[in-house]
């Protein structure tokens, strides 16, 4: 089963930026669809953005578009998210996930593999 390890978090401005890193402790290549979620205390969890297998194609929730970036390095089977122009709103803890249940609903949290989370706080 992948094993996945955010980091990246921290505590930043609004207007300011941070970017988020997911390794996968094995070569899954380009094979699985991979996503970011996030959920703040007391709400459910959402996502965010998704990259499918191969890296082409990206989606992204409408409250992150234009403002975060999902990408993927292959070689070195890591997972980013580029957050700018953050809100407080951001605030929440991000998760990683790999190898959605329904590759048709890769914004749906309903993943086989999920990272133990990154806190991200974004003060006003």
């Amino acid at each position: 089963q992948v094993q996945l390890a955010e980091s990246g978090g921290g505590s930043v401005q609004a207007g300011g930026s941070l970017r988020l890193s997911c390794a996968a402790s094995e070569y899954f290549g380009s094979r699985a669809h991979m996503a970011w979620f996030r959920q703040a205390p007391g709400k459910e969890r959402k996502g965010v953005a998704c990259v499918m297998a191969g890296g082409d194609t990206t989606y992204y929730a409408d409250f992150v578009r234009g403002r975060f970036t999902i990408s993927r390095d292959t070689a070195k089977n890591t997972v980013y998210l580029q957050m700018n122009i953050l809100e407080p709103e951001d605030t929440a803890m991000y998760y990683c996930a790999a190898d959605p249940r329904d590759p048709t609903i890769c914004l749906r949290p309903e993943y086989n593999a999920w990272g133990q989370g990154t806190q991200v706080t974004v003060s006003s």
